[in-house]
């Protein structure tokens, strides 16, 4: 069976780091919508609850007729939010969207079967799915098997046989001809794509290095409260728990991690690095780290280093940066988005002003090509290689060894819990001290 699976996966091409496939090949059904484009949203977070605005405020005619979240709590502040709070398009005008909101009761779903019932509703079109990335794999492949278009957020999974599910339901969804969108909205943000696109014209020549950086400050975090079982405080406090959130680096870094790969046109073949928990290392903060250090090796020899960490007080940096055998670009920060040769020219210089907010142009992109009746949006592979080249990462930092693609890819370790239910135990439990164990480098064993 191992090698049978080894097999399709060298035929399909994901145990090669190198370039990133053609998305749009394909045949095969392709959902067609009516005048108005019904969603379900699955996951009423603030992600969520986020997209589903930006959903309901392209220029499309959108309803919001179901949702699901495992909290009925969540859904219920979802539901508010999205009828009471005012909003904003691209253009940054004021919408509003509380009309476009239909959920009766007996179209809020709510438990972990939820995501089933809201997506199995025949006249929904478009289904969000941004709960925490752990439930990724199996919504996604809920969602192609009942025809439905998608936007999912990133990560699109936390270890590699999600991935590997991820990249299996992909084509599917290209035989089908669904579009999908993943929320790496840099791919939508126009001083990425404008300088990307030069860089791929060969403005810069080859890129030889890199830098990319999420380092800024910690997230939120919840507190156990009494009565909680093992498994509703894990959900409640995901961010800390590799098997829903993947570790910040995955949950958080991809972003930079996936620019890494877009300007290189492919993903590492190997990565080394190095991580720990020097400063969050209370029993709220779960199990993962609190920085990681990496170098991303592509198959050309070129090295991208990266950092991630999340330490208060400290110099903070969400950018990248990359040099060519013909010049530089030292960020892209709005304005500082600048192509330079190494006299000191300028190739290019970007004008962000009049630039649309990239998390409303994603949705106003897939929507458009939905009411159009267009095959446009495959993101869903890109999703899961850069997903999987956060975790990668994290397989370096917590072992302590190079990681290769392949063997990463391979890993048949699954941190999902074998039962989802309130008095199932996830994978991971505390200590008699409270608190979680927790990656030892030269110990842990990640693949």
């Amino acid at each position: 069976m191992e090698q049978n699976r080894r097999n399709f996966l060298k035929a399909s091409g994901l145990i090669a780091g190198g370039a990133i496939l053609n998305p749009f090949t394909g045949y095969g059904y392709n959902s067609a919508v009516g005048e108005t484009i019904k969603v379900a949203l699955i996951g009423c977070g603030g992600r969520g609850t986020g997209a589903a605005a930006q959903a309901l405020s392209t220029a499309q005619n959108v309803q919001i007729v179901a949702m699901a979240d495992a909290f009925k709590d969540r859904l219920e502040d979802s539901y508010k939010n999205l009828t009471a709070k005012k909003y904003k398009n691209a253009a940054g005008q004021p919408v509003d969207i509380k009309t476009k909101v239909d959920v009766p009761e007996d179209r809020k779903f709510v438990g972990f079967d939820a995501f089933k019932k809201a997506i199995a509703l025949k006249d929904v079109d478009v289904v969000i799915l941004a709960t925490p990335p752990g439930f990724r794999p199996s919504h996604f492949e809920e969602a192609v098997k009942n025809n439905k278009h998608i936007f999912m957020e990133k990560p699109v999974a936390t270890d590699a046989p999600g991935i590997r599910k991820v990249l299996e339901v992909a084509e599917e969804a290209k035989k089908k001809k669904l579009n999908v969108v993943v929320g790496l909205q840099r791919h939508y943000q126009a001083n990425y794509r404008e300088a990307i696109k030069r860089i791929h014209d060969g403005a810069l020549g080859d890129i030889v290095g890199g830098q990319v950086y999420w380092v800024g400050s910690s997230p939120w975090m919840k507190e156990r409260q009494t009565n909680q079982t093992e498994m509703e405080y894990q959900m409640r406090n995901w961010y800390y728990f590799n098997w829903l959130c993947g570790d910040h680096i995955s949950e958080q870094h991809v972003h930079n991690i996936d620019v890494a790969n877009w300007v290189k046109k492919g993903y590492p073949v190997s990565i080394q690095g190095s991580g720990g928990r020097q400063v969050r290392t209370g029993k709220a903060y779960g199990e993962i780290y609190d920085h990681h250090t990496l170098d991303l090796v592509y198959a050309d020899g070129t090295v991208i280093s990266s950092q991630c960490r999340q330490f208060e007080g400290t110099w903070n940096r969400v950018d990248e940066a990359f040099v060519g055998t013909k010049g530089r670009i030292d960020s892209f920060d709005g304005k500082k988005t600048v192509l330079k040769d190494y006299k000191g020219g300028v190739i290019y210089q970007h004008d962000d002003k009049g630039d649309k907010n990239p998390y409303q142009v994603e949705h106003d992109e897939l929507f458009a090509a939905i009411a159009k009746g267009e095959y446009k949006f495959a993101d869903a592979e890109n999703g899961a290689k850069s997903t999987m080249t956060a975790i990668m990462g994290r397989m370096a930092t917590y072992s302590g060894k190079q990681i290769k693609w392949e063997e990463a890819l391979n890993s048949d370790i699954n941190l999902f819990p074998d039962k989802l239910a309130w008095d199932a135990s996830p994978k991971i439990l505390p200590g008699p001290d409270g608190l979680y164990p927790v990656a030892i480098p030269g110990k842990t064993q990640v693949i």
